[in-house]
C-alpha cells in the first residue's frame, strides 16, 4: 500500500477529490478549492512522484489508481466525484472506469462521476508527438537555478495569476536542493512512465478510450490556446490540430452518449489556476445535476 500526500480543504456537501496536472502539485487547486468548499467536501491529492507524494518505480495507470484508492480509504472517503486537470483529468476518467470493479473488492473508495479538465493526449504516431516527448523528458528531474521560482512566477503573470499564489504553487511542484537550486518533478524515470501511459491512451483516440466508462463524465476543453513561446511555433500548429480533432470527437460523444457532458471554458490549458472561479462553477453545476 502506498499512501499519497493529500490535503483536506474541508467544506460540507458532496465529496470531491482533486487531481493536478503533470509536473504540478495539489497546490494548483488552492483558489478553486476555496470556492468549492462552499458546497462540497474537498480533498486534493499529489500524484505519485509529484509534490510531496512518494515516488514510484512503476508509474502506470493501474498503480496510480490503486494508490489514489488506498489514500482515499485512509482518509475515510467512500465515494467521490473525481476532478482532474490535464494528466489528472485522464486519471480521473480511469478512476471512474475501475469503480465498478472496485465495488467488488475490499476498497470502498468509488467514483460517483468524473470531471476531466483538458486532459487529452495524442498517440505516439501523431505528427510532432516524438518532439513533445523529448522536451518533456529533457526537463524531467532537471536541476534548475536558484532563480527558478521567480522564473515560474513571471511565466504565468500574463494569465492574471497573483504572484503569491504562483510562487506557492511553483515551490510545491519542485524539490529544493541544499545549494539553493531546485529539482523539477517528476524524475526522468517516472516521466517516461507517464509518457508511456499517456501514449497508450492517446493511441486509442478519445471515442475508443471512453468506451466502457459508464459513469457520468464532464469533459472540458480550453477555449483559448497558450501563447506561442519563442522557438515553439511548431507546437502551436501541433496543438491546434490536435485540439480540433478532440473537439470533433467530443461533439460526437455528446450526441450519442447520454452520460457524457461536454463543455468549453474561456481560459487556456492552465484553467484551474487562471480561471479558478469559472472552474469551480462548472464543477458545482455538474455535481448539482448528478442523479441522487
Amino acid at each position: 500500500m502506498t499512501l499519497l500526500h493529500a490535503h483536506d480543504y474541508g467544506g460540507d456537501g458532496p465529496q470531491l477529490v482533486l487531481l493536478h496536472g503533470y509536473g504540478r502539485s495539489l497546490t494548483d487547486w488552492d483558489a478553486s478549492a476555496a470556492r468549492l468548499t462552499a458546497g462540497h467536501r474537498v480533498l486534493a491529492v499529489d500524484l505519485p512522484g509529484h509534490g510531496r507524494s512518494p515516488g514510484t518505480s512503476s508509474w502506470t495507470i493501474p498503480t496510480v489508481v490503486r494508490d489514489i484508492a488506498d489514500t482515499l480509504d485512509a482518509h475515510g472517503v467512500p465515494e467521490a466525484v473525481v476532478v482532474g486537470h490535464s494528466l489528472g483529468g485522464l486519471i480521473a476518467v480511469e478512476y471512474a472506469r475501475t469503480s465498478s470493479d472496485r465495488s467488488r473488492s475490499s476498497s470502498p473508495a468509488r467514483a460517483r462521476a468524473a470531471v476531466n479538465l483538458d486532459g487529452f493526449w495524442w498517440g505516439p504516431e501523431f505528427p510532432g508527438a516524438e518532439q513533445v516527448a523529448e522536451g518533456l523528458l529533457a526537463s524531467a528531474g532537471a536541476v534548475a537555478s536558484p532563480g527558478y521560482i521567480e522564473e515560474q512566477v513571471a511565466k504565468v503573470a500574463p494569465f492574471g495569476i497573483p504572484a503569491d499564489r504562483a510562487e506557492t504553487a511553483a515551490r510545491a511542484a519542485a524539490r529544493p536542493l541544499p545549494d539553493g537550486r531546485w529539482q523539477t518533478l517528476p524524475s526522468r524515470a517516472e516521466a517516461q512512465g507517464v509518457l508511456d501511459a499517456l501514449h497508450g491512451i492517446g493511441a486509442l483516440g478519445v471515442t475508443k478510450w471512453l468506451d466502457g466508462v459508464d459513469l457520468p463524465l464532464l469533459l472540458v476543453q480550453a477555449g483559448r490556446r497558450l501563447p506561442t513561446a519563442p522557438g515553439m511555433e511548431w507546437f502551436d500548429e501541433f496543438n491546434a490540430r490536435f485540439a480540433q480533432g478532440v473537439s470533433d470527437e467530443l461533439a460526437g460523444l455528446s450526441r450519442t452518449r447520454p452520460t457524457i457532458e461536454v463543455s468549453r471554458i474561456d481560459a487556456t490549458h492552465i484553467m484551474n489556476m487562471e480561471a479558478p472561479e469559472a472552474v469551480a462553477t462548472l464543477v458545482t453545476e455538474f455535481v448539482g445535476g448528478l442523479p441522487g
